[in-house]
C-alpha cells in the first residue's frame, strides 16, 4: 500500500512538473516578447491546479466506485469527468492570466472552449495511465492471489492423500502381526512394539511435506522388517543405495508406497515367494528411485492397485508440477519394476 502510494505521489508530481517545464520552455522561447515574471507565476499555478484537481478527480473514481467498473462503462464516465475539470482548470488559469497580467477579466466563449479543448488531452492522458497502472496492479493482486488460492487448495489435497496413506500403512502392518499372535506370542508382542515405535516415526514424518530420502528409507526398513515376520523365507530384500543423494528430500512414504505395492501385488501373489529390490542412484541431474519385485504386471488388474499407485501419481503432480515422473513397466521375465524420476530443483 505504501509503495503504491509513493508511486502514485512521484508520478503525479513528476508527470505535472514535466508538463509544466514543457510549457514554460515553449513560452520563453517563442517568437512574442513575454513578462518572464508573468510566465513562471502562470506557470507555477498551472502546476499547482493541476496536482490539485487531478488529486480530487481520482478521490471522485475511488468514492464512486468506478475503479471496479467494467472498461465499457467506464470510459463515457471518464470522458465527462475528464471535460468538467478540463473546464475548471480552464477557467482557474484564465483568472490567474488576468490577475497576474493586470489586465481586466473579459471572457470569450470560442477562447474558453479552445482552452478547455488544449486542457482535455492532459486530462485524458493522466487518466489513461492511471487506469492503465490501477488495471495492471489489480490484475497482478489477482494473479497473486489466484496463486495462493491454488497454492492452498494444492496443500490441503497433498495433506488428504497423506491421511489415506496413514491407515493403509498400518492395516497392512497389523495383517504381519496377526499371523503370529497364535504360533508365536511372544514375537507378537515384540512385533507390536516395533509398530508401534514404527508409527510413531511415521506420524512425525508424515506431517511434513518434505522429507530426507534416509529417514523415507529408515521407514522403509521398519515396515520390511515386520513384513518379514509374515513372509519369513519367502521374501528376500536386496538395497543398492546410493549414500551420496541421501539428503535429497522426497514426499514421506513416496518409497514406502512403492515397497508396501511390490508385497502385496507382487509377492504375496507368488507361492515361492520373491525378491524385493531397493534401489537409489543419481542419474545426470535427476534423482532415481526404483523398486522392483517378482511378478507379472500383466497379470494384475490396473483398477486393483488401491490408492498407493494412484495418490503417488497425484502427489507427484502437485509437489513437483511436471518435473517428476512416475513408470510401472514389466522389467525382464517375471519382474515388474515402478521407477520415480526427480528432477534435482
Amino acid at each position: 500500500m505504501f509503495k503504491a502510494r509513493r508511486t502514485y505521489w512521484f508520478a503525479q508530481v513528476g508527470g505535472w512538473a514535466l508538463l509544466s517545464l514543457l510549457i514554460l520552455s515553449a513560452s520563453v522561447f517563442s517568437s512574442k516578447k513575454i513578462d518572464l515574471n508573468t510566465v513562471f507565476i502562470s506557470t507555477g499555478f498551472f502546476f499547482t491546479f493541476g496536482i490539485v484537481l487531478t488529486h480530487l478527480m481520482r478521490y471522485f473514481f475511488i468514492a464512486m466506485g468506478w475503479l471496479n467498473m467494467r472498461l465499457s462503462n467506464l470510459i463515457p464516465r471518464i470522458l465527462i469527468t475528464s471535460i468538467f475539470f478540463a473546464a475548471i482548470m480552464a477557467l482557474l488559469n484564465e483568472f490567474v492570466s488576468h490577475f497576474v497580467s493586470g489586465t481586466p477579466f473579459s471572457f470569450s466563449i470560442v477562447e474558453f472552449t479552445l482552452n478547455v479543448a488544449a486542457t482535455l488531452i492532459f486530462f485524458v492522458l493522466w487518466n489513461s495511465v492511471y487506469f492503465t497502472f490501477h488495471f495492471f496492479q489489480r490484475s497482478r493482486e489477482q494473479e497473486v492471489s489466484n496463486l495462493q488460492l491454488t497454492a492452498s487448495h494444492n496443500e490441503i489435497e497433498l495433506k488428504n492423500l497423506r491421511s489415506q496413506l496413514n491407515p493403509h500403512f498400518l492395516f497392512n502392518s497389523l495383517n504381519s502381526i496377526r499371523a503370529l499372535i497364535d504360533i508365536e506370542p511372544y514375537r507378537a508382542q515384540e512385533n507390536i512394539t516395533k509398530l508401534s515405535n514404527l508409527l510413531r516415526k511415521s506420524l512425525i514424518i508424515g506431517s511434513e511435506q518434505l522429507v530426507p530420502l534416509e529417514e523415507e528409507l529408515s521407514i522403509v526398513q521398519d515396515y520390511l522388517d515386520l513384513e518379514k515376520v509374515r513372509f519369513e523365507e519367502r521374501l528376500e530384500i536386496v538395497q543398492q543405495l546410493d549414500p551420496r543423494i541421501m539428503h535429497i528430500l522426497i514426499p514421506p512414504f513416496i518409497l514406502q508406497t512403492l515397497v508396501e505395492n511390490a508385497l502385496k501385488h507382487g509377492i504375496s501373489q507368488l507361492i515361492e515367494g520373491g525378491t524385493v529390490w531397493i534401489r537409489t542412484k543419481k542419474l545426470g541431474e535427476s534423482i532415481i528411485l526404483e523398486v522392483e519385485n517378482n511378478g507379472n504386471l500383466r497379470s494384475t488388474r490396473k483398477d486393483s492397485m488401491g490408492i498407493g499407485i494412484s495418490n503417488t501419481l497425484r502427489r507427484l503432480e502437485l509437489q513437483y508440477k511436471g518435473k517428476a515422473h512416475f513408470q510401472l513397466k514389466q522389467s525382464t521375465q517375471n519382474r515388474v519394476i515402478a521407477i520415480i524420476e526427480i528432477k534435482e530443483l
